[in-house]
């Protein structure tokens, strides 16, 4: 589980850094005091629950959430003020929780004991993943799946978009490397590519996610749980969380919402 605090009045981030850890010990926890640089953080690290100030400098808490929405749609927002006037605004964008300053530990476990989008992993699953805004991969525990490689992470993108169907590596190759020439430079950096992303999932343990065969790749969709695979089961949770945003940070992404 990955959680941010926001807030640009130094001695309120830290008593609610210092609640969310005290009520979250086991969880990811960062603290920013800028609206940029958390919303860079969440685009780069991924994130699970943002607790934000509402009344800040700048763009309000208000316009981050929207922001953070647009990354991670299931995102559990829980905005912190000690203006009741805001209550409304915060209720507006269907926030998971809503605290009145000052923050307490207790104040901060009875929002995480009741998420909009509450966290529970599929059983048996290996990875939690998501599609929907950006792509991401978290451990079910909520914990972040770095690549040490961005390509790396785009070749198991497109291995779960397939959606368990096998995949080549020539079809690979036209994914990543587009209108390149099939030349046996880039057919070995393609190589390197897939060891690094069997590597990072090895690391934490996952590397049974993926399924091999003579010149092909796949994954096994029992050890993923997946908000596109959720959607194509009708899950509630998942149908409402879809805001026609999926993969966005890859140009091959193509989710038809019609026929999935």
């Amino acid at each position: 589980m990955r959680i941010l605090c926001l807030d640009d009045e130094p001695l309120a981030l830290k008593m609610l850094e210092m609640c969310v850890r005290e009520a979250k010990p086991e969880a990811d926890t960062a603290a920013f005091d800028d609206q940029d640089d958390l919303l860079e953080d969440a685009e780069k690290n991924g994130c699970d629950i943002a607790f934000l100030d509402i009344h800040m400098r700048g763009m309000d808490g208000v316009e981050v959430a929207k922001r953070l929405k647009g990354i991670n749609p299931k995102m559990n927002i829980i905005f912190v003020t000690g203006f009741s006037e805001y209550k409304g605004d915060a209720m507006d964008m269907k926030a998971s929780g809503y605290i009145m300053k000052p923050v307490t530990k207790e104040d901060v476990e009875r929002e995480l004991s009741d998420l909009r989008f509450p966290i529970v992993p599929q059983k048996g699953a290996l990875l939690r993943i998501q599609c929907f805004g950006n792509f991401d991969v978290f451990t079910p525990n909520g914990d972040h799946v770095r690549f040490e490689r961005s390509k790396a992470k785009e070749v198991f993108a497109y291995l779960v978009h397939r959606h368990g169907a096998s995949c080549t590596t020539k079809e690979l190759f036209a994914i990543i490397f587009e209108d390149e020439p099939y030349d046996k430079k880039l057919q070995n950096l393609l190589q390197t590519y897939i060891y690094s992303m069997i590597k990072s999932l090895k690391d934490i343990g996952a590397d049974s996610v993926i399924v091999r065969s003579y010149n092909a790749l796949a994954v096994n969709t029992d050890l993923l749980d997946c908000d596109y695979y959720r959607f194509k089961q009708l899950d509630a949770g998942a149908v409402n969380a879809y805001e026609m945003e999926y993969m966005n940070q890859y140009e091959w992404a193509d989710f038809l919402y019609n026929g999935y």
